[in-house]
């Protein structure tokens, strides 16, 4: 039994390199598959984030067209306002909490005041407040990514 520990042992000590060889490729290759899905988060969450600026944008466009210019036909339209709000709300779900909860309640308000856009101020101070807070908490996570 004494000559088998030795042998392991010898052989162990003769093959050490290999073995630490081994290890490291194992740890290096581990790393680099988290790297890079921390990578690939980070880039999804960006792009969401920078196509839900560009939304919002283009909401608000249509927010101050359709309230202020009473175009209800062609850039305040309504329906590219829904068409807005729906794709925001689509891509916060790739982005941290709150974004999932603050664009639903963006949705909900823009439900509520959008027939009231070119009437009433306060649908439209409703509406560019939620725009405003889906803005700045947009800003806020693009700065936290890595």
């Amino acid at each position: 039994m004494r000559e088998n520990e030795h042998g392991f042992l010898q052989q162990v000590r003769r093959n050490a390199v290999a073995l630490i060889s081994l290890v490291i490729a194992i740890t290096s290759l581990g790393y680099n598959t988290w790297r890079n899905e921390q990578t690939e988060a980070n880039r999804n969450q960006r792009q969401s984030a920078f196509e839900i600026l560009l939304k919002l944008g283009e909401l608000q466009q249509v927010v101050f067209h359709s309230h202020y210019d009473q175009d209800i036909t062609d850039k305040g339209n309504p329906r590219t306002g829904w068409a807005h709000v729906l794709l925001v709300n689509d891509l916060a779900g790739v982005l941290n909490s709150p974004m999932p909860e603050l664009t639903d309640r963006l949705r909900t308000v823009w439900g509520r005041h959008w027939d009231a856009l070119g009437i009433d101020e306060a649908s439209v101070a409703a509406i560019q407040a939620e725009i405003d807070t889906v803005r700045a908490e947009t800003v806020r996570q693009l700065h936290l990514l890595e």
